[in-house]
Formats: structure tokens, C-alpha cells, sequence
């Protein structure tokens, strides 16, 4: 029998995408698998959706939305499997999408998590924001991924079809053995929503696990289902928690340094944003930028003894992806 797989899928008032995507996950060609939906305190009527057209998934109820984060620690306190899958609610999925990824994983005992190749929904020949090919991050931890820099999007043509260590896996579809998930005590609760994922990433690998991609199985993602990409709370978070991240994971020195540098990187940012007349945004950066501050004693309490030297990490690109893109005008990942 293959190793015991739970995929949970986090709800907060998504009935729309759990009555599109719910059917064809429980259509999964895998023998050993529960399918959970958590449930982050919906006001919509998702949950009893799901009791009546759905009894065969198992539901866990938070009494809060404790965000993504802290509502998948919340859920997973209470599952139980040698692997657990955290899926989007707006991920579609093919029929078997699970076992080559499980595979994989079973081969190497020191890879802890891994990612399917990630399309869009929209339109399925092309990658998706959220994952693409797999998660990298540049010399000022910038995050990137195969097949997607910013906002171009490659087509699949099978560039990307090479099995691959990786920095980081998609929280949109990320596969992790559970023993890894207790070790590092799961997801950043404080991140909230966006990069917890990457964080998470970072410390495995900083206990010397591997992150894969695994290119022979593909899964389609709507993107921006919870939050809308044009959001300046989701840009607050983003720079917020990047910053956060780097102090966690860095050696001490390094990320003096690379901080130090990636803030004047975000303040390029702040003032595109104050040009173009978004207002809403370049306070958002003000107040991501703020609250990492404000936080630096909290989050120093959170680094670990072992911060491996960030150039030794697979998965690094040691240039800007920001000059790359925006002055040297690379737009794919394979010329960088």
C-alpha cells in the first residue's frame, strides 16, 4: 500500500471554488488518501454545502479565521497521515496528480516537501503566478519561480520538465512528509498569509532537507481566489513578511546586510508606487516596512541555532531578479 496521504484543503466562504474543484479531487487515483476541508470560521454557508453534498469528506471547524498560517496549524493538529497536501481551494487537479510527487519524495529520505507543476486555470497552457515550475529566491531573497518572472508568464512547452531541487514549494500544492511538518512546528502563525510557505522552506533547508519540483505532475490554479492580487493589504503583507523571513533564516551578519540592501530595494518600490498614483500601496509598503521593525525583537526570538550560509542553498539566484527584469529586461527564467 502507498504511504498514507491527507489532502486538506483550507475554506474561508470559497463554496463557489469548492463546488468546482471538490469533484474532481475526490476523483484521485491514489489507495491510501483522506480528504479534509478546514474550515476558517466561513460566514458564507460552505460548511453546510459540504455536509450535504460531500459526506464523505472529513471537515475540521476553527473557531476563527486564523489566516493561512495559523488555519493549517489550527487543522492539522487534527489530521493525521504519513504526508500531508495543503491545496488551494481554487486547484484544479488531474486524476493523478498525487502519487508521482509521493514517489518522488519516498525516494530520498532528506526531501521534506515538494510541488507539482503549477498552470494556470485560465488558460492551461500557460504557468501560474503562484508556483510555476518551482519557487526560487535572488541574492536579496526575492521571491521568483520557473516560468513566471513578475507578471510575464511562460507557456509550457516543456522547458521545465527536469525533476529539481528548488528553494521553495507552492502553498498553493505543497506536499510535506508530516514528521518534517511537527519538526519545524509547521507554518509561521504571525506571517498570517503570503511566503509563510517560503519561511517554511527556509528553515527545512536549513536543517539540511531538500525541496523538489516534480515536473510529471500538473495541477491548474486560479489564482487569487482569497485575496486579489490588486490588494494593498496582500502587498503589505508581502513586504512585511519577506523581511520577516530574512531575519528568521539568515546568518546574522548576512542578514544585517541583505536586509539593509533589500529596503532600499522596496523604497524603488514605494516610490513607483507614490508615481503611478496608487496611494493605498505606497502605504502599504510603510507600513509592511513598519511593523517588521516594531516586530525585530519578536522575530529574533524565532531564529534557530543553525542558519546555513545562504549561498550554499539550492535554489539561490546570485544576481537581482529586479535588475534582471526591470533593466536588463530578461523576462524568462531560463535567460537569467
Amino acid at each position: 500500500m502507498n504511504p498514507s496521504v491527507a489532502v486538506v484543503i483550507l475554506n474561508w466562504n470559497g463554496k463557489a471554488f469548492l463546488q468546482q474543484f471538490l469533484p474532481g479531487i475526490l476523483l484521485t487515483q491514489y489507495d491510501n488518501l483522506q480528504i479534509f476541508v478546514g474550515d476558517n470560521a466561513s460566514t458564507d454557508d460552505s460548511v453546510a454545502f459540504l455536509e450535504i453534498n460531500f459526506p464523505t469528506v472529513k471537515i475540521i471547524k476553527n473557531d476563527l479565521n486564523y489566516g493561512f498560517a495559523g488555519g493549517y496549524n489550527k487543522v492539522l493538529e487534527r489530521v493525521e497521515a504519513e504526508y500531508f497536501v495543503l491545496l488551494n481551494s481554487d486547484v484544479e487537479v488531474t486524476s493523478n496528480w498525487i502519487k508521482p510527487v509521493i514517489d518522488l519524495m519516498e525516494s530520498d529520505d532528506s526531501i521534506a516537501a515538494a510541488q507539482p507543476k503549477i498552470k494556470s486555470q485560465l488558460k492551461k497552457s500557460d504557468f501560474e503566478y503562484a508556483g510555476a515550475a518551482g519557487g526560487y529566491l535572488d541574492i536579496y531573497a526575492y521571491p521568483f519561480c520557473r516560468g513566471r518572472l513578475f507578471n510575464v508568464y511562460e507557456s509550457d512547452e516543456g522547458q521545465y520538465n527536469d525533476q529539481k531541487e528548488i528553494f521553495w514549494a507552492s502553498g498553493a500544492a505543497f506536499f510535506i512528509k508530516s514528521r518534517c511538518w511537527i519538526e519545524t512546528g509547521g507554518l509561521d502563525a504571525d506571517l498570517f498569509a503570503h511566503m509563510e510557505e517560503i519561511d517554511l522552506c527556509w528553515r527545512l533547508k536549513n536543517l539540511n532537507y531538500k525541496i523538489m519540483y516534480c515536473p510529471t505532475s500538473e495541477v491548474f490554479h486560479v489564482g487569487g481566489g482569497t485575496l486579489q492580487t490588486e490588494n494593498p493589504f496582500k502587498t503589505y503583507l508581502n513586504f512585511r513578511n519577506n523581511l520577516i523571513i530574512m531575519q528568521k533564516n539568515l546568518p546574522a551578519g548576512d542578514a544585517f546586510f541583505r536586509i539593509g540592501i533589500r529596503m532600499w530595494i522596496d523604497f524603488v518600490a514605494w516610490w513607483h508606487f507614490l508615481l503611478s498614483g496608487k496611494p493605498k500601496f505606497t502605504l502599504a509598503v510603510t507600513k509592511g516596512h513598519w511593523h517588521f521593525i516594531k516586530s525585530i525583537a519578536k522575530t529574533n526570538k524565532k531564529r534557530t541555532s543553525v542558519q546555513k550560509p545562504y549561498a550554499a542553498h539550492a535554489g539561490v539566484y546570485n544576481n537581482s531578479v529586479v535588475w534582471a527584469f526591470f533593466i536588463k529586461k530578461i523576462k524568462y527564467f531560463s535567460k537569467l
